[in-house]
């Protein structure tokens, strides 16, 4: 199989992402040119003794830079960040979210988010590295809409009735010990949100489809790439909803055959059982009305 240099280069700037360190760092660190290192990350020919200093840098296999196998992202930025770069040669994204898809939200959920994330800030950690890590993933989320606004790949998801009773009640919360007046506001504003998805199942645009499926979901949410270069999927434990979560887990990318197909017939099997268009609005609904604060 030809190595290709520049699906390495965009792993490399994923993971050069998630450490926070800029490509000057990575140079000074390995005693290398700012130009070797940009050339590295434009996908130009590399040395194998460089790439393996790179990762042992960046605290990665080599064989993931390489593409041998499983890709193992442990920081929220380098998966979202390998997403984006997936996502720009994707014609079609199968997908299970949890329990709204960033990527079809409004965009002042983009706002709520970061306050979320910001709620979410263990008591031990650096302010400091902590909202650049907030800001780094909300850049790459927006960014991500874009992209898939302009290119307007095929999107199928499935949405878990429950994750969304759960995500009406809590509400946009980071935590659980907001006073009243703010639950209610952060409850009214996941609402609009489920409206929103009302909406689009209602109208039903073009590329985009979404399936409602009762009983339980898997506990992590998954993407089904398919594309020209060949299908992967990735698996991630990271939450964009209430009490969302982007410290914590591994998430995998792999264009493992198996994993590949075992991962569409799971899909397979909720789409088919899932409520779609008017009725699926319907029932979303209902639901806002049932849990409204």
């Amino acid at each position: 199989m030809a190595i290709r240099y520049d699906q390495i280069a965009e792993r490399l700037r994923a993971y050069r992402l998630g450490k926070g360190l800029s490509t000057d760092e990575i140079a000074l660190r390995l005693g290398l040119s700012r130009a070797a290192i940009y050339r590295m990350e434009k996908g130009e020919l590399i040395k194998i003794e460089t790439l393996e200093r790179v990762s042992e840098l960046l605290g990665v296999s080599l064989a993931s830079l390489l593409d041998a196998g499983v890709e193992y992202h442990s920081n929220a930025v380098s998966f979202l960040e390998r997403m984006r770069q997936i996502e720009l040669t994707s014609e079609r994204v199968l997908a299970h979210y949890e329990p709204i898809s960033f990527m079809l939200a409004s965009d002042a959920y983009d706002e709520h988010l970061r306050q979320m994330l910001l709620e979410t800030m263990p008591t031990t950690a650096s302010k400091v590295e902590f909202k650049r890590q907030v800001d780094e993933v909300l850049r790459i989320l927006v960014e991500r809409k874009a992209q898939v606004r302009q290119r307007q790949p095929n999107i199928a998801s499935v949405i878990g009735l429950l994750e969304i009773e759960r995500f009406l009640r809590l509400g946009l919360v980071g935590r659980l010990d907001l006073p009243a007046s703010a639950q209610k506001q952060r409850r009214q504003a996941a609402a609009a949100e489920v409206e929103r998805i009302a909406r689009v199942m209602e109208q039903e645009p073009v590329g985009i489809q979404i399936g409602l499926v009762e009983g339980a979901l898997p506990s992590q949410t998954f993407q089904i790439f398919r594309r020209a270069a060949g299908a992967l999927v990735s698996v991630s434990p990271y939450r964009l909803g209430e009490l969302p979560n982007i410290t914590t887990g591994v998430a995998t990318v792999t264009a493992a055959p198996e994993a590949v197909a075992l991962h569409e017939a799971m899909f397979s099997q909720l789409w088919e059982q899932a409520v779609r268009g008017s009725a699926g609005a319907v029932i979303l609904r209902k639901l806002i009305k049932r849990t409204a604060p």
